[in-house]
């Protein structure tokens, strides 16, 4: 059998790759360190869980509207009013089976064949997968370093040409943590407002920010960006949720409408019990949130002061989510039992074998670097950077 080209073009992920090695491994008894996890190490607030409970007691398992709960969608609406002052009425807004469905729903409603979609890199693995299967074509922007991975407007308007449909903006950042301040996100506003182009934007880690940095949405630049923006957001990193698979887009009127539409055919409405849970972390305390967001500033200090005393890696402090791209390019060329160190891959391998689990930069757009999430234990940091510093002292 033949499967399709837009299934045969999209590449494995090397994320779920590595978890399965270091898994098979632990199953043999070994010790193996995992750096890569994308969700956090709390279990989901006891008030959510039982508002689950509740709605399975009363029988709230039912189909809902394909686009969410009324009273959830009002909810998400009221949010942005409050938290952002954005004004969206509750027909913009489509409940999805998590944040990555809602991003998908919003490139599949906007690129065409050909269409040009700019991706500042290093990015999160999908975007470009998901750009494959909705036909687009995949412009990458060079986020360097020296300005903490981001992009700057001139890098913009150099990639913006008249094939360019979308620029997918992530804020805070995974996989390198960085956080647009306002006057950035303005400036890039104001480039794609006079090219007209659209902006999906990724705000998903938007509430995991650090040391009083605070969150800007690009929707909020000008109502005239706000109607060539769609925003993506959920509850699986906010409110430890991420098996519960709820996440929305908040869009245009039209644009929302079709995404309805597309979506009533393609998977219905997202799960009603992981609905009712949702409007309970929605409406409850944020007290959790942030006790855990305290803990990982804890492991995030932590770990940039651990990385910085050892000689020959380096990182560019985040400000938000819970990952830190550890820079390991003096690395290259060295050698490790005999084997030649070429790139990111070759450390995440060589890593596993000294019991530490990371993600190959090169999954994100940037070879010199392997992500590091800060989502595990302090005990299990410890341990994984002391392995790591080994390891290069064996390198070197």
């Amino acid at each position: 059998m033949n499967t399709t080209k837009r299934i045969s073009a999209i590449a494995p992920s090397l994320t779920l790759a590595i978890t399965a090695k270091a898994k098979a491994m632990k199953a043999e008894g070994k010790s193996v360190i995992g750096f890569g996890a994308g969700e956090p190490d709390f279990n989901t607030p006891q008030h959510i869980i039982d508002a689950a409970k509740d709605a399975l007691d009363k029988g709230y398992t039912k189909y809902t509207p394909s686009s969410g709960l009324p009273q959830l969608r009002a909810k998400i609406a009221e949010k942005f009013k409050t938290e952002q002052n954005l004004d969206y009425e509750p027909s913009q807004i489509i409940v999805s089976s998590g944040a990555k469905h809602s991003i998908f729903n919003a490139m599949f409603a906007l690129v065409e064949d050909g269409d040009e979609v700019i991706i500042p890199s290093p990015y999160w693995l999908t975007y470009p997968e998901v750009v494959k299967v909705c036909g687009g074509v995949s412009v990458f922007i060079e986020g360097h370093k020296e300005n903490h991975f981001k992009i700057t407007p001139d890098d913009l308007k150099k990639a913006i040409t008249s094939k360019t449909k979308v620029l997918i903006f992530n804020s805070p950042s995974n996989p390198t943590g960085a956080v647009y301040t306002e006057e950035e996100i303005r400036a890039l506003g104001a480039v794609a407002e006079e090219a007209g182009i659209w902006v999906i934007s990724d705000e998903i880690y938007c509430k995991l920010i650090y040391d009083g940095v605070k969150h800007f949405s690009i929707a909020q630049v000008s109502e005239k960006m706000k109607e060539k923006t769609i925003v993506i957001n959920g509850v699986s990193k906010t409110y430890a949720m991420t098996g519960w698979r709820i996440g929305w887009l908040a869009a245009p009127k039209e644009v929302a409408k079709a995404i309805d539409s597309f979506q009533s055919h393609a998977t219905s409405n997202p799960t009603s019990i992981a609905q009712y849970a949702t409007l309970a972390a929605l409406n409850g305390s944020e007290e959790e949130l942030t006790n855990m967001r305290e803990i990982f500033n804890d492991r995030r200090k932590f770990m940039i002061d651990r990385i910085h005393r050892i000689e020959h890696l380096d990182c560019i402090v985040p400000d938000g989510a819970f990952y830190i791209m550890l820079i390991v390019d003096k690395l290259y060329g060295k050698r490790y039992n005999g084997r030649k160190i070429t790139g990111s891959l070759d450390i995440a391998d060589m890593l596993l074998e000294k019991g530490v689990a990371v993600v190959p930069g090169i999954a994100f757009g940037d070879d010199e670097c392997v992500r590091l999430s800060y989502a595990i234990s302090m005990e299990d940091i410890e341990q994984g950077l002391d392995r790591i510093e080994e390891f290069v002292k064996e390198v070197f």
